[in-house]
């Protein structure tokens, strides 16, 4: 058997995927404009997974601690690693929304609804078959 088909360069480019976020943002046609969302690397992912663990008391005992990860801190800083389009780094568009950083933008400019489905299309671009959110909901019952 040969390893070509693994080749980096044999491999299938992955393309951004255009979604359309909210019907709220319309362009010059009045038509809802597209956001545009990547699929970040598995490194790329272990970062940000790291970025989000935090070290909880274990109960009962004194001076043990258990790393637990923040799901819903890691969902906003994936949605937002993922966003190529529109900027969430650009600072008019931050100081529109009186926002600080990507994350706390992405949450503004989307109602609830909105965000939950984002977050949802942003884990199916990154190939997570089920999402991060379900698998938090399980491991808690």
């Amino acid at each position: 058997m040969s390893l070509t088909a693994f080749l980096a360069e044999n491999a299938e480019r992955i393309e951004n995927v255009k979604y359309v976020a909210s019907q709220r943002f319309r362009g010059e046609d009045g038509k809802p404009v597209p956001w545009e969302i990547r699929c970040i690397t598995s490194e790329e992912d272990e970062k940000l997974r790291r970025k989000c663990i935090r070290s909880v008391p274990v109960p009962g005992k004194k001076h043990q601690y258990r790393n637990e990860t923040d799901f819903d801190l890691y969902l906003g800083r994936l949605a937002a690693a993922c966003t190529v389009y529109p900027n969430l780094k650009d600072a008019e568009l931050q100081n529109s929304y009186h926002a600080m950083g990507e994350e706390e933008l992405l949450k503004r400019m989307l109602k609830a609804g909105e965000y939950a489905d984002y977050v949802i299309k942003v884990q199916e671009v990154c190939g997570f078959e089920r999402g991060i959110a379900e698998e938090k909901e399980e491991a808690k019952n």
